[in-house]
């Protein structure tokens, strides 16, 4: 049964890398080669609105479901597992405003900023934060047991 566990975790963990091999060809986000050019002076691209977000929502559903797949296999918990999503989805919808906010102004707010809110947005951060807590917080309850 261990066995069967760890793999189901490897299986989350190379879709979310599958995810990030193929995101030049897979999605639509014209500001990949943006922002892989790292130059503070490059051309802002032209995009479609409605492509660009149902992509990035398409990618979050994605990296989401790959995440939890992980989280859930890596606890046995299925309450912890509906904790995650709601963590991960929060930190989508109050992310996910301020990049369209930062596209809208053409990165405006600084090109560095905009990086790294658009990293919260297309990669699967908060299960990198969540992992460690809920290992934390399962200590904890063994502990007190």
């Amino acid at each position: 049964m261990k066995m069967l566990r760890y793999f189901c975790v490897l299986i989350g963990v190379l879709g979310l890398v599958a995810i990030r091999g193929v995101e030049d060809h897979f999605f639509y986000d014209p500001f990949l080669i943006f922002f892989k050019s790292a130059n503070h002076s490059a051309t802002f691209p032209s995009f479609e609105w409605g492509k660009l977000v149902l992509n990035h929502l398409f990618r979050f559903g994605l990296n989401t479901l790959f995440s939890l797949i992980i989280i859930h296999f890596l606890f046995l918990d299925k309450e912890w597992t509906k904790q995650a999503l709601i963590l991960i989805t929060l930190v989508f919808v109050i992310v996910f405003p301020i990049y369209l906010l930062c596209i809208y102004d053409r990165f405006q707010f600084g090109y560095l900023f905009s990086f790294y809110v658009r990293r919260f947005v297309i990669q699967p951060l908060p299960v990198i934060l969540i992992i460690p807590i809920f290992y934390y917080r399962k200590k904890i309850v063994q502990d007190n047991l």
